[in-house]
């Protein structure tokens, strides 16, 4: 195989901020692997900074796999998956990327997308959620007015005006399931005592929120509290998994944050056999990131897949979430396209439009 990649930089419709802060440019880089008859299959890496990744650590990660990636049989994924762990600890969105390249690689040689590989029912996959990003009450109202289609609002919070936050969201979306996420910005006394504001809106569960190493916390935190626990960066390898069943109801897994689809399905077989809920979540992300995650979406929960519905400039088309439902691209590999303004050429959804 030949290895090549590029990095690119995505922009938000909002700027997308939670606890630790916000931003409206995110850079990314685009892995292609090619074998010598020409097929290529992509992924894409999409790197942050909380775990120690940057688009420059992604390329430098890259090049160290490249003897490996250039060398080994393709269809050997389990093998690669298992050396890169080894060559390079962390390092999760490079290796997640080299991943999805490898089975949209698979999938186009043989014809079939990426769940059927996996032996799954895409009509399984739960709806998706939409986040609404910390922000200021008359942006916070617009942002779920723009949002008026998705029937799943998942809102971030760990600011001093929380219960002011979900009181606005709820007087613009009256009806709507709620999901929180306070990205470990809570004490324990805090989640404590946001319990009653949250069961006052209505909320499903509440994802992350206390620091990622407060396990003890978490357990304190889940034995009292009145809505089921999800944990995100407390969760983060197989290897956290088990240690997680008496902490938490659930786990969050994102595929640039474990390092790859293997291990992500991996983590939710052991995440079952720990009673533990699944959900998927992402990092702001194209539709190529998006989409390697969708085709897991069966196996699921719960979904946070909309990381691509926040870009104002997403240069791929695959896996879409409109109103909540997660709909996956049919077409051999991960079913990922150049869209339009990025090609110059019709998107794959537009030509199975015109196709009829």
């Amino acid at each position: 195989m030949k290895l090549t990649y590029e990095t690119r930089t995505l922009h938000t419709k909002h700027t997308f901020t939670i606890s630790r802060g916000g931003a409206s440019s995110w850079r990314v880089v685009t892995v292609t692997l090619t074998d010598e008859d020409g097929v290529f299959g992509i992924g894409e890496a999409a790197p942050s900074r909380f775990y120690g990744e940057t688009p420059e650590t992604v390329v430098a990660a890259l090049e160290q796999f490249r003897p490996l990636l250039e060398s080994i049989d393709p269809w050997c994924m389990e093998t690669i998956e298992e050396e890169m762990h080894r060559a390079l600890r962390g390092n999760s969105a490079a290796k997640s990327a080299a991943s999805a390249a490898l089975h949209d690689l698979a999938g186009k040689r043989l014809g079939l997308p990426v769940y059927r590989l996996w032996g799954l029912d895409p009509s399984r996959a739960p709806h998706s959620s939409f986040t609404i990003g910390v922000a200021p009450e008359p942006e916070l109202r617009l942002k779920v007015r723009e949002a008026a289609d998705y029937p799943i609002l998942k809102v971030k919070l760990g600011t001093d005006r929380d219960a002011d936050i979900l009181r606005v969201i709820r007087e613009e979306a009256p009806d709507k399931v709620l999901r929180v996420d306070a990205n470990a910005a809570w004490t324990a006394r805090q989640a404590l005592a946001m319990m009653d504001v949250l069961a006052e809106h209505r909320v499903e569960f509440v994802e992350q929120p206390l620091a990622p190493h407060d396990f003890r916390g978490l357990r304190f935190v889940r034995e009292r509290a009145t809505l089921p626990i999800i944990a995100d960066e407390s969760c983060v390898f197989l290897s956290d998994v088990a240690r997680m069943a008496d902490a938490v109801d659930g786990i969050n897994i994102k595929l640039a944050k474990c390092g790859g689809l293997r291990e992500a399905v991996k983590m939710i077989i052991a995440a079952r056999a720990n009673g533990l809920l699944v959900m998927m979540g992402c990092m702001i992300e194209s539709s190529l990131g998006i989409t390697a995650a969708s085709h897991m979406a069966p196996l699921l929960d719960f979904a946070d897949l909309d990381g691509a519905a926040l870009l104002a400039d997403d240069p791929y088309t695959g896996a879409t979430i409109e109103r909540g439902v997660i709909a996956i691209p049919r077409e051999p590999g991960l079913g990922v396209t150049p869209s339009a303004r990025v090609a110059g050429e019709p998107s794959a959804r537009e030509r199975r439009a015109r196709a009829g």
